[in-house]
């Protein structure tokens, strides 16, 4: 049975997202920046790093297992300096903080139920993506709509832009007097389930203590708003900058940071369901990051093929088993076809299984730093292989819609 979306004349829903220089988003950066290092040289390295951050004092802990020697408290610096914490006055410097590690092996249950699935040991002449077993159990969700040329929400899509625009306009040097952390907010108003205008826009962005908060009004407005938000979209908007007032103390001095704690800025901005897996620091034979990876890709090109506006696809896990044990698919009455038609379509079209998502989306390579930040999601300007909708064709072709439209 599919539930229909909300069609009121009238609603509003609201995403967040931060930046960079975000604590949590640091720890994130830090996570992913071990990962990536370790994988480059030893791919079939098993990683689960967490980082914690607060005032001068960064934490890396975690289960590693590998053989590549990795100077974590270099990587964790290098980030924190990439970032843009480069003077003590920010409250935070990658040359003075200080890094703490502690680090220990995979468990050797875990890593024997993922090298060796289940399915491999009942069956010696098993296809070899029955190999690799989860890594965890859990349910992972994947999602798409057509909002956006990206396939991804409007409030979480603008979201982002306005915080890498922020970062931009630090960076290049049009709005010289801010700082690393900042946050965007979007709440659009929808009528009959399609997005008309966008009702709010909240950022608040750390800044130099010498600004007047005029200044940062018309720059912030001038420089990030107006380049971001299209103006047909921009009717009886709200716009708050820094509500707070003011906004100098920030990162890690003004709040403690910590790996896997904005999975909602990671993934839909809130629209779908989430599992409740973080990303960032997992291999990805954790199925937390790689079968979610591989759901916005089946969402993906099921909404790229015109099967339906709107999908959700959750996707469940056990430990050591490589075979997903369910399929769930959620088009909200926007659907083409029914449900049960389109998980079969999706289970002859996708493996999802952990080797076969590896394999198939090329996972095991140093890509994840550059997500840490800004979303895992929708991401046009990065190339992700599980942004890629290049299944649309073949599933227009089994749905029959070529036909369907010919007639």
């Amino acid at each position: 049975m599919t539930t229909s979306f909300v069609r009121s004349s009238q609603t509003f829903f609201t995403s967040e997202s931060v930046t960079e220089g975000h604590p949590d988003k640091i720890c994130d950066q830090i996570s992913d920046a071990v990962l990536d290092k370790i994988i480059a040289e030893d791919p079939d390295a098993r990683v689960a790093c967490e980082t914690a951050t607060t005032t001068g004092l960064i934490i890396v802990m975690g289960e590693i297992t590998t053989d590549v020697y990795v100077d974590i408290p270099t990587i964790a610096r290098e980030v924190v300096r990439d970032v843009g914490y480069t003077r003590a006055k920010y409250g935070f410097d990658y040359e003075t903080c200080g890094v703490m590690t502690s680090i220990k092996e995979q468990a050797s249950e875990i890593s024997e139920a993922v090298s060796h699935a289940m399915e491999s040991r009942a069956d010696s002449g098993v296809d070899l993506r029955s190999t690799t077993g989860a890594g965890d159990q859990g349910m992972m969700i994947g999602f798409a709509c057509d909002e956006t040329p990206e396939l991804m929400p409007l409030p979480i899509s603008l979201a982002h832009a306005l915080t890498r625009q922020l970062s931009a306009a630090r960076k290049d040097g049009t709005l010289p007097w801010l700082r690393p952390d900042g946050k965007s907010q979007v709440t659009i108003e929808y009528a009959h389930g399609k997005p008309v205008r966008v009702a709010t826009v909240v950022i608040s962005a750390q800044h130099d203590d010498a600004v007047s908060n005029t200044v940062i009004y018309e720059g912030i407005q001038n420089a990030v708003i107006d380049r971001v938000v299209p103006s047909h979209l921009m009717e009886q908007t709200e716009i708050l900058i820094n509500p707070s007032g003011r906004f100098t103390v920030g990162g890690p001095m003004g709040d403690a940071g910590l790996t896997g704690r904005k999975i909602i800025v990671d993934t839909y901005g809130g629209v779908a369901r989430h599992g409740g897996g973080a990303f960032s620091g997992k291999d990805p034979t954790k199925v937390d990051r790689s079968a979610a990876y591989a759901a916005r890709y089946v969402a993906k090109n099921i909404v790229a093929a015109g099967l339906a506006e709107r999908c959700e696809i959750q996707v469940s896990y056990a430990i050591g088993v490589a075979n997903p044990l369910s399929y769930y698919v959620e088009t909200f009455g926007t659907g083409k076809l029914d449900d049960d038609r389109l998980i079969a379509l999706i289970k002859e079209h996708f493996d999802l299984r952990p080797r076969a998502i590896i394999e198939d989306l090329d996972l095991m390579r140093p890509i994840y730093r550059q997500v840490a930040a800004y979303g895992h999601f929708g991401r046009p300007d990065l190339d992700l292989t599980w942004e890629r909708t290049d299944k649309a064709e073949a599933l227009r072709d089994a749905a029959g819609l070529h036909a369907a439209t010919a007639d």
